[in-house]
């Protein structure tokens, strides 16, 4: 159970507080008013020894029931020494429990009860004791639906932000894993954990992430992705700027490799910065197979990266514009498909192009068990449908499925809606100028790329600016004895993460 900090700042509208006296009667009926109308609380009135008045307010459901009466309740009333009107001599001698903090105004007792944190006030005592004990229903731990691994470690993040931290300190046990917290929302006061690894983290980098956050002044603060879209570099960009996980394990290795990650409570989702392209095009299993396998897989991620994003144009411009590109067995082929067509190839494009979104999305909103059958079904009759009533060419149902078979490549969700919203205005220029309008799509997307930053670090690197020592785990991973040293944008004094002579060579340096 993690430790109360008695220095939480909880918002309310009005800056007044209201002191502690030594009057129960008096603290009760403050903190009624702060309370207002919430009826979930409860006031349960008892005698310390039999003498003494005290008042113990909590929530139920968020406060361990068992442990109230155990380590708060028994102890107090069944104690028989003289209690006299101080709080520390209750605290240290007649309570149970692993934390007890002191609060000295009706607003700060408000504040932590209803983060699940009972109130005890005694008669005669000025302030009150903040009790250790909360407990939320969470989720268990199990595998991240949303990012299936072949092998490697099933676990994932959950809503609980202790789970979560004992989950990373489990990982990497070592001192050197800083944690800072910090409290976002005027109303949720979610609180929000910055992990680095002090010798690894830039410090200039660190010191930006606690800039941006600070800055952030709203009413709550309900998904990590609330704080992504108050944080990133460029708003406007489609392209994701921050990366963000559910497994432990890439949260773990991207603080080896100098990157800060931020767990915000309430999310399975944590959030990883710097992000580059390169790092959202790598995968779990990308670490647990052996490089030469995983070097294919990458190499073909890039392609039909780049294949789902411009196919459905090119298309368009070849069939529209450049005839002379196709062979002529295939453009014959493609002609007698398209005769009885009653739309040109633009149309014919957004039109199955929207209809595969529109399906796409209808699976992902719909219940589980029905959504994927839908899904599927769907596909299959509208696109036999549309074939047969002659509304479409079959090779566009085979284009458009590719393309987003291409799609689903792509390691991480928010890239692959980047690349799903730029088809759509490239479809539009192959359409009216050709492949050469393709081609100014495809520069004007590579000119953003190159601007782009996440805190500060390029997104194409180690491509643009290139280096050609960070190349080992980018397109290709080079075996894991090769790649010795850290990303650029981790701390200079600390790169090399793997000693020197890590080449396995059979029947030297080894016991046989």
């Amino acid at each position: 159970m993690r430790t109360r900090n008695s220095t939480r700042n909880v918002s309310f509208e009005s800056d007044d507080h209201t002191a502690l006296g030594p009057e129960l009667d008096r603290n009760v009926e403050a903190l009624k008013q702060v309370l207002g109308e919430a009826d979930d609380v409860s006031f349960r009135s008892f005698l310390i020894a039999g003498r003494v008045r005290a008042e113990l307010v909590s929530i139920p459901g968020m406060s361990d029931k068992q442990e109230i009466d155990n380590s708060v309740l028994k102890p107090l009333m069944q104690s028989q020494d003289v209690v006299c009107a101080d709080l520390q001599t209750v605290k240290h001698r007649l309570l149970h429990v692993v934390s007890a903090d002191e609060a000295s105004t009706v607003e700060e007792c408000a504040g932590q009860l209803i983060k699940g944190y009972p109130v005890l006030l005694i008669d005669g005592c000025t302030g009150a004791l903040l009790l250790g004990i909360p407990q939320w229903d969470k989720r268990s731990v199990e595998e991240p639906k949303t990012e299936p691994s072949l092998r490697g470690p099933r676990e994932g993040f959950t809503e609980s932000i202790e789970t979560n931290l004992s989950l990373l300190r489990r990982k990497i046990q070592s001192v050197k894993l800083k944690l800072k917290s910090q409290k976002i929302g005027r109303y949720t006061g979610t609180e929000v954990y910055i992990a680095y690894m002090d010798d690894l983290a830039k410090s200039s980098l660190l010191q930006e992430v606690q800039n941006r956050l600070e800055r952030i002044d709203l009413d709550g603060v309900l998904e990590s992705g609330y704080i992504e879209e108050l944080t990133e570099d460029s708003p406007f960009s489609p392209f994701p700027q921050q990366q963000f996980t559910e497994r432990v394990d890439i949260a773990a290795a991207s603080l080896l490799e100098g990157r800060i990650v931020l767990l915000v409570d309430g999310t399975p989702d944590v959030l990883i910065v710097p992000a580059t392209l390169a790092t959202l095009l790598q995968a779990a299993d990308d670490y647990y197979n052996r490089a030469l396998y995983t070097s294919v897989l990458r190499c073909l991620r890039y392609i039909t990266l780049l294949i789902s994003m411009i196919l459905p144009a090119m298309y368009v411009a070849i069939l529209n514009f450049h005839h002379e590109m196709v062979p002529g067995k295939l453009l014959t082929s493609i002609a007698s498909a398209r005769e009885a067509i009653p739309f040109p190839t633009f149309v014919e494009v957004m039109m199955m192009q929207l209809a595969f979104e529109v399906l796409r999305e209808a699976g992902l909103r719909l219940p589980r068990q029905i959504g994927s059958a839908v899904t599927i079904v769907g596909a299959l009759v509208v696109g036999e449908a549309a074939v047969s009533a002659g509304l479409v060419s079959a090779p566009i149902v085979i284009i458009i499925a590719f393309t987003g078979i291409a799609g689903f490549t792509a390691p991480h969700y928010s890239l692959e809606l980047a690349i799903r919203l730029l088809r759509l205005p490239l479809i539009v220029l192959g359409g009216t100028l050709g492949m050469l309008g393709v081609m100014f799509g495809i520069i004007a997307v590579a000119i953003h790329l190159c601007m782009l930053r996440s805190y500060g670090v390029p997104y194409l690197s180690p491509f643009a600016p290139f280096e050609a020592s960070e190349m080992k785990d980018t397109a290709i991973r080079a075996p894991r004895w090769k790649m010795t040293m850290r990303p650029g944008f981790s701390s200079m004094r600390s790169r090399r993460r793997l000693a020197r002579g890590q080449k396995p060579e059979p029947g030297k340096g080894g016991r046989s």
